[in-house]
């Protein structure tokens, strides 16, 4: 599929421009991890989709993919900036637990997450903390001409590397309200590189530095990991929409001091040539904040009877770039969407085809264009919801070879991510986690109301079907799955 060019939206220069590999044949990503202080909301892991989608769609075109995501399990204030606690640090105090147990757990939660929604493991998962020395000599080598230090830690001066925020077209002090002030910084938008700590205070999480014992700040983990595990410059960097303000401009600025660059009309002067990032999950309760308490996790939507891949689902039908907007509504409608793929698969292994296949001059030439056709699409700027209406038109043609359509399917399913080849419809129905009705009593009780409507009892059969609902069961008379019923939330 290397033969159709790939286009991705960069951020860093607000255009579509075509993937050129800084090493050929191969292909460098980096994408922004966790902070890894709670359980991430369902917002989150669709940073995590979209780069997996990414990293499929560079997969199926050919290239050899290296994949980095990082953990940061240090150095990430409460208000992404400069001030308040370090979030980790936080979390331990309030749960009563060492901060190493904390990242430990919130780590694999976040990993089970990734699981469950069969997002492929990246070439390395890299521990901020296992780069600390690295940290210290980035810092050390970038101080002089680039830093200044104050009582609070060593300050990075924006001054000193040419288009800071371009990536975040933010050139005024407005452009960073997010930061709160510090006093003896230079400029508004200065931010630390190592925080000391406070003179009769010890953290959890401390090492000695040329500027005293502390820890590095949020924005140099990420330059120092991207730089050595995938060199400078690489090929893409990913993230949310929200670390397009703040934390990968200040990426960028120490990646600019590091690599003795300047300015950004040059992308390689980031450190990365494109710099991707997904838009948001806007979910109007106000549930997909971790400050609101009660936020939407993965585990939630499970509890409430929706696979997981329903969700992968929903952020695949909408392009990355657009903000999505979640309601269980439109879960359950990518559910149903999901559960017709899988069935008009499964009837494909298990009948073959049930018309007769049409007289086809070059059937190869048939599917090659499919293929070709949703290469075509992902290679537009990862366009997954118009090669899902592709696949989706594929699986819905009786007229085609089966064994053809299921290959086809496959090599489709090795980017959209669904695990065609192992999810069944029967692993699509989760029970709700406020269910207790057993499968065969449902059952028992569907067929006490197929007899009462066989004989126009209608009263019984809406009493059946009422005592059903107060179950979790919904009785899905007519639908065209064939299935008689499914446990909902």
């Amino acid at each position: 599929m290397t033969d159709i060019p790939l286009k991705l939206f960069n951020s860093l220069t607000r255009q579509l421009e075509t993937f050129t590999p800084v090493h050929p044949g191969e292909a460098r990503v980096y994408t922004c991890g966790p902070t890894v202080y709670n359980y991430p909301h369902i917002g989150n892991m669709r940073a995590y989709v979209f780069a997996d989608v990414l990293g499929r769609t560079l997969s199926f075109k050919g290239y050899e993919l290296t994949h980095v995501i990082n953990i940061t399990d240090v150095g990430h204030l409460t208000d992404d900036a400069d001030a308040g606690e370090d979030k980790l640090e936080k979390a331990a105090a309030e749960n009563a637990q060492s901060i190493w147990q904390i990242a430990r757990h919130y780590t694999e939660a976040y990993w089970a997450d990734i699981k469950a929604l069969n997002i492929r493991e990246p070439a390395k998962w890299s521990i901020a903390t296992d780069y600390i020395p690295q940290m210290i000599d980035f810092a050390t080598g970038i101080a002089d001409k680039h830093c200044y230090e104050l009582d609070s830690g060593l300050y990075f001066d924006v001054s000193t590397v040419s288009d800071y925020g371009r990536l975040a077209r933010a050139h005024t002090d407005e452009g960073e309200s997010r930061i709160a002030p510090v006093d003896g910084k230079r400029n508004a938008a200065d931010f630390a590189i190592w925080r000391k700590t406070p003179p009769g205070e010890k953290r959890q999480m401390e090492w000695d530095s040329p500027w005293g014992k502390g820890a590095p700040g949020w924005h140099l983990e990420c330059s120092v990991m991207s730089g050595d595990l995938l060199g400078f410059p690489f090929d893409i960097h990913t993230g949310g929409i929200d670390h397009r303000e703040i934390h990968h401009p200040n990426e960028i600025a120490q990646n600019q001091a590091h690599c003795c660059t300047n300015g950004l009309d040059v992308a390689a002067n980031s450190g990365a040539n494109i710099w991707m990032h997904n838009n948001f999950l806007v979910e109007r309760s106000g549930k997909m904040s971790k400050s609101s308490g009660e936020f939407l996790r993965l585990q939630l939507l499970i509890d409430r009877g929706y696979h997981p891949l329903a969700y992968r689902m929903m952020c695949l039908q909408a392009h990355y770039r657009s903000e999505l907007e979640f309601s269980w509504e439109g879960l359950g409608a990518a559910l149903v969407r999901l559960k017709r793929m899988v069935q008009a698969l499964e009837r494909l292994r298990a009948n073959g085809n049930a018309n007769e296949i049409s007289e086809v001059a070059d059937p190869d030439r048939v599917f090659d264009t499919y293929i070709w056709k949703f290469g075509d699409e992902l290679s537009s700027d990862l366009n997954t919801a118009s090669a899902l209406v592709l696949l989706e038109s594929m699986l819905g043609t009786t007229t085609l070879d089966a064994e053809r359509v299921l290959k086809a399917a496959n090599q489709m399913d090795s980017v959209l991510g669904f695990d065609f080849s192992n999810v069944t419809r029967a692993d699509l129905r989760i029970r709700p986690k406020a269910a207790t009705i057993t499968e065969p009593e449902i059952e028992t009780i569907l067929a006490q109301r197929k007899e009462a409507r066989a004989t126009k009892d209608f009263a019984t059969s809406d009493a059946l079907r009422d005592h059903l609902a107060a179950q979790y069961v919904e009785v899905m008379d007519g639908d065209p799955l064939g299935w008689d019923w499914k446990l909902g939330a």
